[in-house]
């Protein structure tokens, strides 16, 4: 059912004028007349009694009015819910613990008044996607390929990575540690997923400073790493420096800072351009830029661009 027809029958019901429903509407009459007549001869019946002093409804037009006044509000419940700067502003994170978790915290934090709607996309492929098609507004991610025509990035963040360890390990008591230091150690990452951003980052790593990365075992969850590396002397692991990690006194797990150069990984904001949405130039000019290299510090080839 044509929702313009509906409006057209609602206009001349409430003003009893074709003449002023076409000034209300901005048609002209002429308009309003093929609107109301196409729509009766859709339902079969007469809407209106055409008389010389303006418009009256029928009986049946009487039965039809408040199905339609519901039927066109809902109609425009539906365009608002989903109009920029109407709906929630969606953001992919990849994870709600990670850094870029804490980024889009500290953006509400500054916008209070700014809905948001938190997803955690599995593979940049997919957020990629979401991004181009109107999905979501936003990913974070880490682009290891030429971005689609239409979306822009930028680097919000170069995040340090941290050893962490148990107390039992020999490198707990340590103030730093550098990267060529780990060489041999057994650097447990369970639940890295083949062909995402994360398990390029790692497998380059690995291969240029020889670390043992060790994707292997079942992905219980984070507590179960924090559990599992908490009670060996052999097993350690990587962390986000500004991942949230909360552990339980008997964990006594040591964060310590890796040095040397300090590899980072780089956190990057993906957008559509055209995406009108005003909590999304919100979030851009919140988190500004960092540059994409560094002295001192280690990114995988495919982020020094």
């Amino acid at each position: 059912m044509d929702l313009d027809a509906l409006r057209t029958v609602i206009a001349v019901a409430d003003s009893g004028q074709f003449q002023e429903a076409a000034v209300e509407l901005s048609v002209t009459q002429q308009a309003v007349s093929k609107r109301v007549a196409a729509l009766e001869a859709e339902l079969g019946v007469r809407l209106f009694t055409r008389r010389a002093r303006g418009a009256v409804l029928t009986i049946d037009g009487q039965a039809f009015l408040p199905h339609a006044r519901t039927v066109l509000a809902a109609a425009e419940r539906a365009a608002e819910s989903v109009r920029p700067g109407r709906r929630a502003l969606r953001v992919d994170v990849i994870g709600r613990r990670a850094a870029p978790g804490e980024l889009l915290h500290d953006f509400h934090r500054a916008n209070p008044d700014l809905e948001l709607d938190v997803v955690a996309l599995p593979v940049e492929a997919a957020a990629v996607d979401a991004v181009r098609d109107g999905v979501i507004d936003a990913t974070f991610r880490a682009p290891m390929t030429r971005l689609p025509d239409g979306l822009a990035s930028t680097r919000v963040l170069n995040d340090p990575l941290d050893l962490l360890t148990g107390p039992a390990h020999h490198l707990a008591a340590a103030s730093s540690v550098r990267l060529e230091e780990l060489a041999g150690q057994r650097i447990w990452l369970p639940g890295v997923v083949d062909g995402t951003e994360w398990a390029a980052y790692y497998a380059e790593l690995g291969v240029e400073f020889g670390l043992h990365i060790d994707r292997t075992g079942p992905n219980f969850g984070f507590e179960h790493i924090l559990d599992m590396v908490a009670e060996s002397a052999t097993l350690c692991t990587f962390v986000g420096h500004r991942t949230r990690v909360a552990w339980t006194m008997r964990h006594d797990l040591r964060r310590v800072p890796v040095t040397d150069p300090v590899p980072v990984y780089p956190h990057t904001v993906v957008w559509r351009t055209d995406n009108p949405h005003p909590g999304l130039a919100a979030l851009i000019a919140h988190l500004g830029s960092v540059p994409a290299a560094v002295p001192g510090t280690w990114v995988p080839g495919w982020a020094r661009r």
